[in-house]
């Protein structure tokens, strides 16, 4: 049943963006919060003696120089030479979804074949190049690709790593919360679920992230079958929104005769991140078919607006 007023999960923050901040504990047993990430301010370099340097006068100058040039200049071949840092085999992922996901009719959208991908050779390659990967020398575009598929590749191992599980929150717990759990270091940062939506990709103000990432649940939105492509990605967001919001299930309900439009939890959890475009509603009437984009752009802006409960099932394909 859509609810209008606030939940218990609500008000005692059982979502995942309320969660606590990162806890660890020390050698001790002691327990103390993680920083985010390390700032590069806060890595003093170490300090070296200083020793004194006699300089003398080579015998033979020129030919140190020409060996020396010599030297730089087979540097410099081997270093065109060195092939590129490969980025993760996206096709790779296209068919690795096609393979272990399918499509189907119910309110879930796409099942994973989570039994499958805990047998493939291929994925734990594919994970182990997302693992490998250096996104910060990524422009924003390939960041934004790169973080969304890290998120749906990392949320896939975690479950296989856990598998059987009923839900991904039964692999956390109330005080240690799944979304803290690291799932891969990054350019020797650990990051975590929460890490990569809240502190990277929340903050790149792109809110249609909501519609892409998924938390291995019946009530998110459905996992794409295709990776997230930078040159291609606002198309892909769009389509993203667009097939989310078309389950009338979980995605958003709307009654022009008693003008109430019911909504995923997800557009209350994270409320603020859409009041750039003009908030909740004008979102969604740029993502669903006419007449109901109108209605929500004209009398329905002032619509009550409820949200469906939020089912963590598993979206396994067993």
């Amino acid at each position: 049943m859509p609810r209008f007023a606030p939940s218990i999960n609500q008000l005692v923050g059982v979502y995942p963006q309320a969660r606590p901040p990162p806890i660890e504990r020390d050698r001790n047993g002691s327990m103390h919060h993680r920083p985010a990430c390390i700032r590069w301010d806060d890595l003093k370099p170490v300090p070296t003696r200083t020793r004194r340097i006699r300089h003398t006068q080579p015998r033979n100058l020129e030919a140190m120089s020409h060996r020396t040039a010599l030297s730089t200049a087979a540097l410099l071949v081997l270093l065109a030479a060195a092939p590129a840092q490969a980025e993760p085999d996206l096709d790779l992922f296209d068919r690795l979804l096609e393979t272990h996901t399918r499509e189907v009719t119910d309110v879930v959208g796409t099942r994973v074949d989570y039994e499958a991908i805990a047998r493939s050779a291929e994925w734990k390659e594919l994970s182990r190049q997302f693992r490998a990967e250096q996104p910060s020398r990524f422009d924003r575009e390939r960041q934004l690709a790169f973080w969304i598929n890290a998120y749906n590749v990392f949320t896939i191992d975690l479950i296989v790593e856990h598998y059987p599980v009923e839900s991904i929150r039964d692999i956390g717990s109330f005080l240690f919360p799944v979304w803290n759990e690291g799932v891969a270091t990054i350019e020797g940062r650990e990051v975590s679920l929460g890490d990569i939506e809240h502190e990277i990709l929340r903050k790149m103000d792109e809110p249609r992230i909501h519609a892409a990432i998924v938390c291995a649940s019946t009530s998110c939105p459905p996992l794409m079958r295709t990776a997230f492509r930078a040159d291609r990605l606002d198309e892909q967001l769009d389509a993203a929104m667009r097939r989310w919001l078309a389950s009338p299930e979980k995605g958003v309900s709307i009654d022009r005769r008693a003008k109430t439009v019911v909504v995923s939890a997800i557009f209350d959890w994270f409320e603020e991140d859409f009041e750039a475009g003009g908030g909740v509603l004008a979102t969604i009437a740029r993502h669903v078919p006419e007449p109901d984009g109108a209605w929500l752009r004209g009398p329905g802006r002032n619509a009550r607006v409820g949200h469906f409960d939020y089912d963590w099932t598993l979206n396994d394909a067993r």
